[in-house]
């Protein structure tokens, strides 16, 4: 398959007589970045494929008024970000539970999950991760797993580097206690 940049889906959807074709080389280039991003944080993935889908539902309405002032694939991210939160407020208010309580069911999710049930040391990571508070849970999965850089999460998250900086290193910080005690 070919890959294409940015530019030219952004071309070929908005200047081709196909823009699900577009659409559909879109989500193939970003679909598993994007699965993966959402189900570090949503942990189930019956929920992040519903979150998935529900991301490019939301980018396929929104793409025609893209502008690119940020990549496609920040715009994506944010739409992920927000999705994935959505969905998780969505959860503790359906079942009128407070947010720890949201944490304790989905690390008990890793343990019967079978994509983390073989690694002990990746499935201690993510209960050290869900252990962190959302924002700072979102910061580390970026940085850590995404690689991204301070500059591209500031525009996803539209917070200042600054912020995005010492939170990473809080995190970091609780993350490695957490993983030393249990």
């Amino acid at each position: 398959m070919e890959h294409y940049s940015d530019e030219q889906l952004l071309e070929l959807f908005h200047n081709s007589d196909n823009p699900n074709y577009a659409f559909n080389l879109l989500i193939n280039k970003y679909q598993e970045k994007i699965y993966w991003h959402v189900r570090r944080l949503v942990i189930d993935h019956e929920d992040t494929n519903d979150v998935v889908q529900d991301v490019f539902v939301k980018a396929w309405k929104g793409l025609g008024r893209f502008r690119a002032d940020s990549g496609l694939f920040t715009w994506l991210y944010r739409i992920a970000t927000n999705e994935a939160l959505t969905f998780l407020k969505s959860k503790k208010r359906r079942f009128f539970i407070p947010w720890h309580d949201v944490e304790n069911t989905m690390a008990q999710r890793l343990e019967t999950d079978p994509f983390f049930s073989e690694n002990e040391i990746q499935k201690k990571l993510q209960k050290a991760i869900l252990s962190l508070p959302e924002k700072q849970r979102i910061v580390f999965n970026m940085r850590y797993y995404d690689e991204l850089k301070y500059e591209e999460m500031s525009k996803i998250l539209d917070t200042s580097v600054g912020a995005l900086k010492a939170s990473y290193h809080h995190a970091a910080n609780k993350v490695e206690e957490y993983v030393k005690s249990h």
